[in-house]
């Protein structure tokens, strides 16, 4: 757009002047040629780009005649009869409107609250997920444990019934022992036992002098059954080893036999029991 202002109307009327319409042709020339490019611009980007439509710029020129000025009299010239209106400026093209279809839909907006209860719930799931984990570890520790538990309980069974069996043998053998060691005195006793014995006299000065007592006497039964080499042993009153003595010469013994033959059994003790009554 083009305006011209005239601040003196009395101007029309001056002489014209060849160098004031020359300046003036040039300035409406210069005015459309920067409206046809304003208009080639617009026109060509919205064919290359499919740009959305702006509001094209609008190019506002304004021809201005300053009163003339006591300083600048040469400026004080009449201007020329009236100037021939310009030319009017082509009608500018407006771009079309963009197809809704080829606008890029635009994202929403993000609510906060949605994000808030998004980020609780992915902490929720993770605590959750954490949870498990702990419950699966402590589900194979306790596991683990009872496993050692078990096997230390049937370790100490083991071994508990190992006991058992050796405490039991030991009793079987120590039974055995006991039985054979009675099974072997018995038979001893029974290849040696006395077919007679003689009480000892008692001696009258013992009777006089009411002397009571015990005398033990050491022999060896020959394979005759006889008696050999009898003594005294220690703790014998004196008035007792001679009647002790002469009672053993008298007892008599079946004779020990092994392998079908007669041996002697030495260190046959008997005891004679000095009482009065």
């Amino acid at each position: 757009m083009t305006a011209m202002t005239l601040h003196r109307p009395y101007l029309a009327a001056a002489p014209v002047d060849r160098s004031g319409l020359w300046r003036n042709g040039l300035a409406a020339s210069l005015a459309v040629g920067l409206h046809v490019i304003v208009l080639g611009l617009l026109v060509r980007g919205w064919v290359a780009e499919m740009a959305p439509a702006e509001q094209p710029a609008v190019l506002r020129t304004q021809l201005v005649i300053l009163a003339p000025t006591p300083e600048a009299p040469a400026l004080q010239a009449p201007i020329p009869s009236p100037i021939p209106a310009p030319e009017p400026l082509p009608a500018v093209v407006q771009p079309p409107e963009p197809v809704a279809a080829t606008l890029a839909p635009s994202k929403p907006a993000v609510d906060p609250q949605v994000q808030v209860q998004k980020l609780q719930q992915a902490a929720l799931a993770r605590k959750r997920v954490e949870e498990k984990k702990r419950e699966l570890q402590a589900e194979q520790n306790r596991e683990r444990l009872e496993s050692q538990n078990r096997a230390r309980e049937v370790e100490q069974q083991h071994l508990a019934q190992q006991q058992s069996q050796q405490a039991e043998q030991a009793r079987l053998s120590a039974e055995r022992s006991r039985q054979q060691a009675a099974a072997q005195a018995a038979a001893d006793t029974r290849q040696y036992l006395p077919l007679s014995k003689q009480a000892p006299d008692y001696p009258q000065r013992a009777l006089d002098k009411n002397l009571e007592g015990d005398c033990t006497v050491e022999y060896t039964v020959n394979p005759q059954g006889k008696v050999e080499n009898p003594k005294v042993l220690e703790g014998c009153h004196p008035m007792f080893m001679r009647p002790s003595l002469a009672a053993a010469d008298t007892f008599r013994y079946q004779p020990r036999m092994i392998d079908g033959k007669a041996v002697s059994v030495p260190a046959v003790r008997n005891t004679f029991h000095y009482r009065i009554k």
